[in-house]
């Protein structure tokens, strides 16, 4: 079928249906999309390329994006165990196969369109909104785009969109399933309930030793020391080197007068702006203004909206009319001016004055590169001078003292855990010294660990502490408490299990709070969405699990069994127009995707692993190529 419609887009009839959609697409725009062209190829779909900067792009995104929801930039290993390079391969094919098709029947958008639509991005507008040409060149070069990449795409974009518009623009939900999702999240139910928690009930009885000896010895697998190592352990880096070395009062002066030409603090204001978007307003700000009124007291009186631009420098402020007058004005005062759409008024609320920063301010900030200076020409030598020592087995404590470097006793796991204590070494470093720590024998000289091309670390093992069994007296109060806790949850369960079976063989609920002395009380209006207090979404989820007279019963988040019946059902009748449009749109895509891959099956998609894998090897920064 695909075939057919690709053939079918060539031939008369096809591009004057072609001229048909183009017409009823006229008007239709899109918003800025950023990738780029080179000439290198990753990969083909029919004669469409897949160049290497598309590639790198989309690539990055999605890294970034994996990045911000796991805390961790994967390595390039990590991310092709993930699947990222092939998700993004899939969606340039995509794109790739769907611009060819929109090529075929003559899609597109003019010039003077695509040029409006730039005008209206707000992303390359000034302050107050307006187009600024100089902003659209640096957002472009930030991104490392040309003018000419950008258009292009911003046409294939055009092209695909309208492509979309034109075949599916028709697809929705059925109503059978807009009805579901509007009665799952719109549904509510009323409840009467009461808590049930260990508070009421007796504690149960301590556990006897015999009793902790048994729980012991039937999983003594989870009571076990970890193999430690006991060491003194030393690094060396400029900044461990600084930290042991003065400078005079006579060279911090010195520098300073050399460098003071580094040390001009520029002038920042506090700037705010409000519209003044109606005759009323405007007459009232300038009377006001007149009278002496300040620009609180007229904002508070007139009830309108103030934008705060923040502190900003004057080369900071791209709206060059508002730099030049938030920079005319006295701290405290405003001026009218003209805007985009009326009068605006502009506030300067503190200014931080410019000029010549004191010694004062930046002493210890001198102090220190001197330090780190005078630590950097130093520490070849000192290295070297630690290596030759260490070769004929001086100890660390006798080195440590010669260069009056810090030694610290630490007790460390095969996982580095136990490092902590040493301030200088990283937290993704630990491993590598606890590796070596674990690889050296207690009776030899131990190797160095060198961290980076600047610090390094020395140890002496003193001692190590093999893993072993931990007997009664160490965790015989763990599992105590382990034991009690879990006897008073299987009490607890038990009794809300009577309890809920008592009620549904009859007794009234009410009732049964009441005489077992637990607090009655109604929730109304319970949807699928509540949580917080009582309710947890287990609990929740146990409301919704029947109808009107349902009894059951949850954990909620406080640890304490909820114990309630369904009392009243409130269907939802009302039309959820953001659930509807979500699932409608979701539809589309589902639709849109399909019609895409399979557009992709009939042009083939040949991919250039040589390239691919030059592009996903990680280079010698620790990034990609």
């Amino acid at each position: 079928m695909l075939d057919g419609l690709r053939d079918f887009a060539r031939t008369w009839p096809g591009k004057i249906l072609g001229g048909f959609l183009l017409v009823g697409l006229a008007g239709f725009g899109v918003s800025g999309v950023l990738t780029g062209s080179s000439f290198n190829t990753v990969a083909k779909v029919g004669s469409e390329k897949i160049t290497s900067v598309q590639f790198q792009r989309a690539y990055n995104r999605q890294v970034n994006d994996y990045a911000g929801q796991s805390g961790t930039v994967p390595t390039s290993e990590e991310a092709i165990a993930l699947g990222i390079p092939s998700v993004v391969i899939n969606q340039l094919a995509n794109e790739a196969s769907l611009n060819a098709l929109s090529k075929d029947f003559g899609l597109g958008i003019s010039d003077k369109r695509l040029g409006g639509l730039v005008r209206q991005d707000p992303s390359f507008g000034t302050t107050l909104g307006a187009f600024d040409p100089a902003n659209f060149r640096s957002v472009l070069q930030r991104n490392g785009w040309t003018e000419k990449d950008y258009f292009d795409t911003q046409k294939k974009a055009a092209m695909r969109q309208q492509l979309s518009l034109g075949i599916f623009a028709g697809v929705s939900a059925p109503k059978a399933a807009l009805t579901l999702v509007s009665r799952y999240g719109g549904d509510k139910r009323d409840i009467e309930y009461f808590i049930v928690s260990d508070e009421n009930m007796l504690p149960p009885a301590d556990p006897t030793q015999a009793e902790i000896a048994k729980f012991l010895t039937d999983n003594q697998e989870a009571y076990r020391t970890e193999t430690k190592r006991n060491i003194k352990i030393m690094t060396l880096s400029p900044q461990v080197i600084a930290k042991g070395l003065n400078v005079s009062e006579q060279e911090i002066n010195d520098e300073y007068e050399r460098t003071k030409a580094n040390y001009i603090k520029i002038e920042k204001r506090n700037i705010s702006q409000a519209a003044l978007d109606n005759d009323i307003i405007l007459q009232r700000f300038e009377l006001g203004k007149q009278a002496g009124e300040t620009f609180d007291d007229l904002v508070k009186a007139t009830g309108i909206s103030v934008s705060e631009l923040g502190e900003k420098a004057k080369d900071e402020i791209l709206d060059s009319k508002l730099a030049e007058v938030a920079f005319s004005l006295k701290q405290g005062d405003f001026i009218i001016i003209d805007g985009l759409a009326g009068k605006r008024a502009i506030y300067v609320s503190s200014i931080i004055a410019g000029g010549q920063t004191e010694l004062a301010e930046v002493k210890e900030q001198i102090a220190d590169r001197l330090k780190n200076r005078q630590a950097r020409e130093m520490y070849v030598d000192i290295l070297d001078n630690i290596e030759e020592q260490r070769a004929a087995f001086k100890s660390i404590e006798d080195i440590a003292r010669q260069f009056k470097l810090e030694i610290f006793n630490a007790s460390i796991t095969a996982t580095g855990e136990g490092l902590e204590t040493v301030s200088d070494i990283a937290p993704d470093a630990r491993t590598k010294v606890s590796g070596t720590v674990f690889a050296a024998k207690i009776d030899s000289l131990a190797p160095s660990v060198a961290l980076g091309a600047n610090m390094n670390v020395w140890f002496d093992i003193i001692s190590i502490d093999e893993a072993r069994d931990q007997n009664i007296a160490e965790v015989g109060e763990e599992i105590k408490a382990q034991l009690l806790e879990h006897a008073t949850r299987e009490e607890l369960e038990h009794q809300v299990e009577e309890i809920v079976e008592e009620i549904k063989n009859g007794a009234d609920f009410a009732t049964t709070a009441v005489t077992k002395q637990y607090v009655l009380a109604q929730a109304n209006g319970l949807s699928r969405l509540t949580q917080g207090g009582d309710f947890s979404p287990m609990v929740i989820n146990e409301i919704f699990n029947g109808d009107k007279n349902h009894i059951g019963s949850a954990v909620n988040s406080k640890g304490n069994y909820v114990v309630f019946q369904v009392v009243n059902l409130v269907a939802n009748s009302e039309e959820n127009i953001a659930a509807n449009e979500f699932v409608n749109n979701s539809i589309v895509d589902s639709v849109y995707n399909s019609f895409a891959s399979g557009l992709l099956e009939d042009d083939r998609l040949k991919i250039n692993q040589e390239t691919l894998s030059q592009m996903l090897a990680p280079s010698s920064q620790g990034g990609y190529n």
